[in-house]
């Protein structure tokens, strides 16, 4: 009697299992899970960690677009935490023009792209790009800039040379060892005479522009002649080194509103400091090291000439600049909304 007990449960076992077995897609998952074909911790990202019974419902079209539409939508939910709105140039009643920065966002089709080619297994690559600002620096009119976009952890040197050659070379040997880039604002009346030493500074990279022509203060001239100081060192910088001109820099930065509309007429920015190292009254490397410690901040324009005290000054320099995290970059980038790439970003 036990004996037909048990063998009547078998029987009832048996054709439990082969009901199971003939819907497709239970028989199809029981056996993967016995041939160990899904994973305990999968990462949706995995063709293989798909459900393998989807396989007899779709076919392979559908599954692919099924696949295709979970990531993107995984894709757009990240996309949205990652977004970061670019900053419109505006007018500050204190710092006058102060450039935008550009936004960032996740590109969608490039991001799917690497995604679907499993590039990185397991793990999705976000591509970044860089989104500009409705309202840039050029759409304010004419007005002086004293600092960068204070988002924009970047600082940049401004020199201004009128005189002081002899501190020249140690400074550019300063700046090639650190790989550093800076500004040069000539004079022109300096430039015609020293065409030479403008040429060395410009083979080393570094960004030159318009310091006026006689170092006469703006404010005092005519309009005439505010014209005729900016235009014959524009004259210079074009015909004697090919520069292409944007940046102007009044001489000891007098300047009144005509000077801005004079330089905007030459497509010229107006540039002025946001700290100064006041060098030319020889205050020794440690006061304008210890000074800028304490003042240097994201958008800096420093403003320096060739002197003894910026010269023995400038390593340290660059090395407090360093230690904050910022950058430095010549004026035309700082001024650029272009953002500073950051640590493993992938962007285009």
């Amino acid at each position: 009697m036990l004996h037909k007990k048990w063998l009547l449960l078998g029987s009832f076992f048996a054709m439990v299992l082969l009901t199971l077995d003939a819907i497709p897609s239970v028989g199809t998952y029981i056996n993967a899970v016995k041939n160990n074909q899904i994973l305990a911790d999968t990462n949706w990202m995995d063709e293989e960690a798909l459900p393998v019974f989807a396989s007899t419902t779709l076919n392979s079209t559908e599954q692919k677009k099924s696949k295709q539409s979970i990531l993107l939508e995984t894709i757009m939910k990240e996309a949205e935490k990652r977004k970061i709105p670019p900053i419109n140039a505006k007018i500050d009643p204190v710092w006058k023009a102060i450039p935008g920065y550009n936004g960032l966002e996740v590109d969608i089709e490039e991001t799917l792209k690497l995604a679907e080619h499993h590039l990185t297994p397991n793990k999705i690559n976000y591509v970044m790009k860089e989104v500009q600002p409705s309202i840039q620096l050029n759409d304010l009119g004419p007005n002086p800039i004293y600092k960068g976009n204070p988002k924009k952890p970047m600082v940049s040197f401004m020199i201004n040379v009128a005189w002081g050659n002899e501190y020249l070379p140690s400074m550019l040997d300063t700046l090639r060892k650190e790989n550093i880039h800076a500004t040069f604002f000539l004079d022109g009346s300096w430039l015609k005479k020293n065409v030479e030493m403008a040429k060395k500074i410009q083979t080393e990279g570094h960004e030159l522009s318009n310091h006026a022509y006689s170092h006469k203060d703006m404010r005092s001239i005519t309009r005439s002649k505010a014209v005729e100081e900016i235009s014959k060192t524009e004259d210079l910088l074009k015909q004697q080194l090919g520069v292409k001109n944007m940046l102007f820099a009044p001489p000891s930065g007098y300047f009144n509103q005509e000077t801005v509309q004079v330089a905007s007429e030459f497509s010229l920015q107006t540039v002025l400091w946001t700290f100064d190292t006041v060098d030319w009254k020889n205050p020794g490397s440690e006061r304008i090291l210890q000074r800028l410690s304490t003042s240097v901040e994201p958008g800096s324009l420093i403003l320096m000439h060739p002197t003894t005290s910026s010269k023995e000054a400038l390593q340290g320099m660059i090395r407090i600049i360093k230690n904050k995290g910022l950058t430095i970059g010549t004026v035309s980038e700082l001024l650029s909304s272009k953002r500073v790439p950051e640590a493993g970003q992938i962007a285009n």
